[in-house]
């Protein structure tokens, strides 16, 4: 078939060409003689170039009836401003009507509280009641203002001054909200092209802090260091620019979404080694770890001074509000210039930055606080311990205790509604709060 194809195609071209090249279709313009296809050619040049012109034809505009209108808005289906809701959406947590203290009232009966961060049992101390009375009196109750617009007050100076001796830093820096703090100090160092390694289970506030920097962002397991070792080796060694760009290291000292320590002491090590820097979120450590509530550099023996940039919020142990950045000079000013959180939000409340002063003095003159969290923490696990079916997963000397299932259902979603169920039915019949977290700890 093609062999027949080709023997009628290639004649008929052969035709052609004779055509167009015999001395009858030739022209002669200005004494050139011009061959017959080159003349075809010419001419198609033209009637492109006539097309090409004239304007493309557009049908008659004539206005709609009113029933093409109708049928048009029938037919119309608007774009839903928000994703569908499903059933997780809907639930609603147990409402508290009382103080979020041991004991706490829900439904107008009072149940043990276990969901709760007041780790140390400040929540209704009677020194931090007095300092916010005070604080309320002299100042009021907000600071109508940034820091940088007449929205420092001298109580935001001595509590940022008191943070710096307590940690022994050289500076620190208010944060009107906890969550704010990562938010916002993370972006301020971390830029487009910086490379920040960070523990896959880290808390949300430091995932969407991690965005808003739109660095380039390499996870490693979670609390394991030789994942980690392994990831900053092949960036360090495949990536032939990255000593010419900024790196980090970002971790928790106690994960929110695990319960589990951070080994500083060989997070440090790997840091020096690879030359990297380190942020520490030290939200769940902060007046809790440590021989005096110092975080997770004095529970390891680690210098202050060799973690580049430590942040914390004050929700937790210190039964205040806000969050704090510390380290160098350098470091805090930078972001007194840089940090969306600090520069466009209202300052901290007076009364809570007062508040916070207190916390600190409460702990400094109680170490018996610290020596009750331990003892409390143990005796949970030991009660918790013999329970069918689930498994601690978090560390011992942690405050946040996380248990787990101890044999999957084999669907995240059904582990989820039985841990679910495990807590109505300890509230409803034990009076027992407790927390689900919705990121299910390994």
């Amino acid at each position: 078939m093609e062999f027949l194809l080709s023997n009628l195609v290639n004649p008929a071209l052969d035709w052609g060409l004779k055509v167009l090249d015999a001395p009858a279709v030739r022209a002669v313009i200005f004494g050139t003689s011009i061959g017959g296809h080159i003349f075809v050619d010419v001419l198609l040049l033209l009637v492109i170039i006539y097309l090409l012109s004239q304007k493309s034809y557009k049908p008659p505009k004539r206005p709609l009836t009113e029933n093409e209108i109708d049928e048009l808005c029938d037919e119309w289906v608007p774009e839903s401003l928000i994703p569908p809701i499903t059933e997780e959406m809907t639930y609603q947590a147990p409402v508290l009507e009382s103080a979020a203290g041991p004991h706490a009232i829900i439904n107008g009966k009072e149940v043990i509280n276990f969901a709760s961060a007041n780790y140390l049992g400040l929540i209704g101390h009677e020194k931090l009641l007095e300092s916010c009375t005070s604080a309320l009196e002299k100042y009021g109750v907000g600071s109508c203002g940034p820091r940088g617009f007449y929205g420092t007050i001298d109580v935001h100076l001595d509590c940022e001054a008191r943070l710096a001796k307590f940690l022994g830093t050289h500076d620190s820096i208010l944060y009107s909200f906890g969550l704010s703090t990562m938010f916002s100090a993370i972006p301020a160092f971390c830029k487009k092209g910086d490379i920040v390694v960070v523990d896959e289970g880290v808390h949300w506030a430091i995932q969407n802090g991690l965005q808003l920097s739109k660095g380039t962002i390499v996870n490693f397991k979670h609390n394991d260091m030789n994942s980690l070792q392994n990831t900053l080796e092949r960036i360090t060694f495949e990536n032939k620019r990255a000593k010419k760009l900024r790196r980090y290291i970002v971790v928790e000292a106690i994960y929110q979404n695990s319960g589990q320590i951070a080994p500083l002491d060989e997070i440090v090590r790997l840091k020096e080694k690879y030359r990297f820097r380190v942020l520490l979120d030290e939200s769940n450590s902060f007046g809790v770890l440590g021989r005096s509530g110092r975080g997770l550099t004095e529970y390891c023996g680690v210098p202050v001074e060799k973690i580049d940039i430590i942040t914390a919020a004050m929700g937790h142990a210190l039964a205040t509000e806000g969050g704090f950045c510390t380290g160098s000079a350098r470091v805090i000013d930078h972001q007194r210039l840089s940090s969306s959180g600090y520069v466009f939000s209202a300052s901290l409340p007076p009364y809570l930055a007062s508040a916070a002063i207190t916390a600190i003095d409460v702990l400094e003159e109680n170490p018996g606080l610290l020596k009750k969290l331990t003892a409390n923490v143990a005796l949970l696990l030991k009660e918790l311990s013999g329970i069918p079916g689930l498994l601690i997963a978090s560390s011992p000397e942690s405050p946040v205790v996380f248990l787990r299932l101890e044999r999957s259902t084999g669907s995240m979603k059904d582990d989820q509604q039985l841990l679910e169920d495990i807590a109505a039915r300890v509230l409803n019949e034990d009076s027992l709060l407790v927390v689900v977290s919705k990121k299910i700890s390994t």
